[in-house]
C-alpha cells in the first residue's frame, strides 16, 4: 500500500526514531509498504519516519539503470561502524523536500550494520551513490534532513518555498 510521504517542514521529520526490536508481521508490511512508497515517488530511498513512523527503518536500492533487476534493500535499526576518510560530493534530493537539491559532502564508504527483514544481522560496505544514499537515510532516523549540511540562508529559503508548497497543496 502506498503511503503518504511528509513534506518538510513536517516536526516528525526532525525526531529521533525508537529502535525496531522485533520484526513483527507489521513491520515487514511496513517496509513492503514503504519500497512500494518509494519506488512510486520515484525515488532510491525511504525511511519510516518519511512515512509519519518513527521507527528506526529504512528501504533502499539505488539501481537506476533501464533493464536491471531492482536491488531494493530492507535495512532495521541501519548504523554506520566506519567511514572512509575520503569524501565524495552528490547532488542530493529528498522526497520529503521535492524539487530541491543540493550537494552535499559525505565519507566516499560507509560500513553498515542492521537487521534485514528476516530478522538476521548483517554488515556491508557501501559505495558511491550506495553510500550516499544509506548515509541521507540514516539522517533521516536521527531527524536530520540533507538540507542541515546547507548554509542558513540556503536552508531558509528551501524551508520558506516548502511552506508555500504546503500551503498552496492544503
Amino acid at each position: 500500500m502506498k503511503r503518504n510521504i511528509l513534506l518538510h517542514p513536517d516536526p516528525r521529520l526532525k525526531k529521533v526514531c525508537a529502535p525496531v526490536h522485533d520484526v513483527t508481521d507489521e513491520m515487514q508490511r511496513l517496509a513492503a509498504d514503504m519500497l512500494e512508497t518509494m519506488y512510486d515517488a520515484p525515488g532510491i530511498g525511504l525511511a519510516a519516519p518519511q512515512v509519519g513512523v518513527l521507527s528506526c527503518l529504512i528501504v533502499l536500492d539505488c539501481v537506476k539503470q533501464d533493464g536491471t533487476d531492482p536491488q531494493p534493500i530492507v535495512m532495521f535499526n541501519p548504523e554506520v561502524i566506519s567511514r572512509s576518510e575520503e569524501t565524495s560530493v552528490y547532488d542530493e534530493g529528498c522526497l520529503s523536500v521535492p524539487e530541491h537539491y543540493a550537494e552535499v559532502i559525505r565519507p566516499a564508504e560507509v560500513e553498515v550494520s542492521w537487521m534485514d527483514q528476516n530478522g538476521i544481522a548483517r554488515q556491508k560496505v557501501f559505495a558511491n551513490l550506495w553510500a550516499t544514499c544509506v548515509q541521507h537515510e540514516i539522517d533521516h532516523l536521527n531527524g536530520k534532513l540533507f538540507i542541515d549540511y546547507l548554509g542558513p540562508i540556503k536552508r531558509q529559503m528551501i524551508t520558506r518555498k516548502m511552506q508555500k508548497l504546503k500551503r498552496k497543496k492544503a
